[in-house]
């Protein structure tokens, strides 16, 4: 049955517009183009959009004549304003950007022991509410939020998981209750690292993959197909937790220890480090193991010195990847997924010469042919991935069709 006249030209319009968003400012022959509809519908859309307020003639193009055919239309950028978070347990990035993610402004908010869930719930909703004024003061469109833990499925919400501070819980309800025309959005910090890394980093040409997170803590997100999977209650990829063969204890349902977190979360690592006799590492967390694994690959990437080794750190980098192939074989053999990429601060610190070594011993493991690399975004993922779905969102609700 084909499409009525009004959704034909909603469908052209979403099209057009997805154009513009990914290649910029754009002429109607160029759009013409790329969309393969005649001129006379491009003509007519060009002039739908301008009406609404989504385009605007933004230049003209060098390679036209001037004149009408050579006007660049582009996305009325300052339609909407966006926020993005990155919760963690010892703080926030909070940045606000415009309707095509340019970012307007940034702010950091660290979260100290003290002070009570209310203090720091207080504290983050005042750096969104500063940050967005400095990006020029309009009212946020959406907001999304990355954040560690499961998020409920039923009801968008993060579930109360051990370990993790309630103003992480509280965070979401307090932003929509002081920004009531904001649409707000919470998903698993891992989750947006994946969505980062397959619009825009190691993943772009993969539709099916599993992106391990090596920061602070250790997770996973499976995308199969396209599509992020969560799972019936939003654990999937809760590796942290996964049984491991000779440990003292086994996991609980609040308690990670004894799990693939022992063996590859930012203290194990830091503990590793110092075994192989590397430099103490200062923080024990994603950033500060990330130097530590930084100076390991680029001590064995130089020739040795006269009366020196890269004994140390190769011995570090061997264990390390050891480790990390032992949760990654038990993901492989599940899901079959060809790619792993090793996202979060310290896969990307390890790079190729970290990946190339996981690889080699999932070989070792696993029947499965399965490519394995370094994450390009490391921990700015997760920001990445909040503002790239608050972006979806807002264009999802503000490119859509007013009517017949």
């Amino acid at each position: 049955m084909p499409a009525s006249p009004s959704t034909a030209r909603a469908i052209n319009d979403r099209l057009a517009l997805r154009l513009l968003q990914r290649e910029g400012p754009l002429t109607a022959g160029q759009l013409k183009q790329l969309t393969g509809l005649s001129r006379p519908t491009v003509a007519d859309l060009v002039e739908r959009l301008g009406a609404s307020g989504l385009i605007t003639v933004v230049g003209e193009s060098g390679e036209q004549r001037r004149g009408p055919n050579a006007r660049l239309y582009g996305i009325v950028a300052d339609r909407a304003h966006l926020a993005a978070l990155d919760v963690r347990t010892e703080g926030v990035l909070v940045l606000v950007s415009d309707l095509v993610g340019h970012v307007l402004a940034e702010r950091s908010v660290p979260i100290g022991g003290g002070g009570g869930t209310g203090s720091a719930v207080e504290r983050v909703v005042a750096a969104v509410e500063r940050t967005a004024e400095a990006a020029g003061g309009r009212r946020l469109h959406t907001v999304g939020i990355g954040a560690p833990g499961l998020v409920d499925p039923a009801t968008g919400d993060l579930r109360d998981s051990g370990g993790l501070p309630a103003w992480h819980r509280r965070l979401s309800a307090a932003l929509q209750e002081r920004l009531p025309g904001a649409r707000v959005t919470v998903e698993n910090e891992t989750n947006l690292a994946a969505l980062a890394e397959q619009r825009e980093g190691a993943a772009r040409d993969r539709d099916t993959f599993v992106l391990l997170w090596l920061g602070h803590g250790v997770g996973a997100a499976v995308v199969l197909d396209g599509a992020l999977r969560r799972g019936a209650s939003g654990g999937t990829g809760e590796i942290g937790f996964l049984p491991l063969p000779g440990t003292a204890v086994l996991p609980s349902a609040t308690d990670c220890d004894g799990g693939f977190h022992s063996l590859v979360g930012a203290a194990a690592i830091a503990r590793l480090a110092e075994e192989h006799g590397l430099p103490g590492v200062e923080r024990a967390d994603g950033p500060g193991v990330a130097v530590a694994v930084r100076a390991a690959v680029a001590r064995v990437a130089q020739p040795p010195a006269a009366g020196s080794g890269t004994g140390p750190a190769e011995g570090f980098l061997d264990a390390l990847a050891g480790r990390i192939a032992i949760g990654t074989a038990s993901v492989v053999a599940v899901l079959d997924p060809g790619c792993v990429v090793l996202g979060g601060e310290i896969g990307q610190a390890g790079g190729a010469v970290l990946a190339e070594r996981v690889a080699e011993r999932l070989r070792r493991m696993s029947p499965l042919a399965t490519e394995v690399r370094a994450g390009r975004l490391g921990g700015g993922a997760v920001l990445r991935g909040a503002l790239l779905t608050a972006r979806d969102r807002a264009q999802d609700e503000l490119f859509a069709p007013a009517g017949p």
